[in-house]
Formats: structure tokens, sequence, C-alpha cells
């Protein structure tokens, strides 16, 4: 067959496939903003001990491969009756947190002291002024980054292929197998990949300038 005609035979297997792939990335990359914003405040608490903790974090996901979080998670958490999706979903998310947390950091502590200063002055506690003040700003500079965060994350989610989930990249190598033509299917899978990537990037961009038009 054909390149196009293997695409069309293909669509419903990839497709279901493409959709555990869309599940896996946004259901993490969610629990990851959580996680990411959590440790992003331990990091400019001032609190030694609260810092040290965010540190020790953000070095031992960027100093250890995401393949190996995933499978301490997978093994760890399917002792305990959790299933391989939200294991997946919860090293994804481990993973991507540490990351996100450095963006809303930086995004943070780019805003203006003075502007704590003027939410204070006008009786707002410390916590209501990050809330109503800094954190809509921040979010706003943070977003570029996490939309390109979201893309990695949906990139890395084909690392779920190793423990036997079957998302896209899983489908392309199974069907490679089977039909010994592992290039059609993995050229196939890529043009998947590009279609959700495009997905997200015209999502990213629109809430850019939805955000952009409110200011």
């Amino acid at each position: 067959m054909t390149f196009f005609e293997t695409f069309i035979d293909t669509f419903d297997i990839f497709v279901e496939g493409m959709l555990l792939t869309f599940k896996l990335t946004v259901v993490s990359v969610l629990i990851a903003i959580f996680i990411g914003l959590f440790f992003a405040f331990l990091k400019i608490s001032r609190v030694k001990i609260l810092e040290l903790i965010a540190d020790l974090y953000i070095f031992v996901v960027r100093g250890t491969p995401l393949i190996v979080q995933i499978f301490i998670f997978y093994f760890g958490l399917t002792s305990l009756q959790i299933s391989g999706f939200w294991s997946v979903v919860l090293g994804l998310a481990f993973h991507n947190g540490a990351y996100i947390a450095e963006i809303f950091r930086g995004a943070i502590q780019s805003i203006d002291k003075g502007q704590t200063e003027a939410g204070r002055s006008l009786g707002m506690s410390l916590g209501l002024t990050m809330r109503r003040v800094i954190l809509p700003q921040a979010f706003r500079r943070a977003l570029p980054p996490l939309g390109n965060q979201f893309i990695i994350a949906l990139k890395d989610s084909s690392l779920a292929s190793f423990i036997g989930m079957y998302e896209l990249f899983s489908v392309a190598t199974t069907l490679g197998s089977q039909n010994f033509d592992s290039m059609t299917y993995l050229l196939i899978v890529a043009v998947y990949y590009l279609v959700l990537v495009l997905f997200f990037s015209i999502i990213v961009n629109i809430i850019e300038k939805r955000m952009s038009i409110s200011d």
C-alpha cells in the first residue's frame, strides 16, 4: 500500500491512540500546574527549609531521566492498585511540575515589587495581593513558556509506550513490527504529533490574544 492508503487504513486505530495521548498530556499538565505553582511559592517564600525542599525537588527531576521517573511511579503505584494510566499521568506531572515551578517563579519575581506594596497599601493581605494583583500578571507572562512546556509534555508522553500504554507511539511501533514497515508508520505517527502540536499552539495563541485584549 502507498503511504496515503496506509494512513487512511489505520486512521481509526491512530485516532484512538491520539485520544489517549491527548488525555495523558492534558491531565498531567493540569496537575503539573498545581505542583509547579506550589513549589514556586516555596522557592520565593524566603523560608530556608522550604526553599531547600523546592530546590531538592527540582534537582531530582532535572538530574534523572524522565523514563526512570515514569518507571518508578509505575512500579511504585501499580503495587498500590493504581492504574497504569494514573501512574504515567503522575509521573509526567511530577516531571513537568519542576519546570513549571521555575516558569512561575520567574514570572512572579518579574512583577515589580511596587505592585505588592500598592496592594498592601490598599489594605490587602499578602495572600490577597498575590491572588488579585501578582498572579494574574504573572500568569500572562508565564503563558508562552507554559505553552512550550505543554508541547514538550505532549512529546514526552510517548514514553508511556514503554510500560504498555497504547498511545500514539506505541500504535506506530506495534503496527510497524506487525507489517515489517516501521518507517511508514513512524512517518504517519509524526503527522499525528504535528497535528496535536499545531492544535495546542493555536489554543495557546488564542488565549494569549484574549489576555492581551483584556489588558
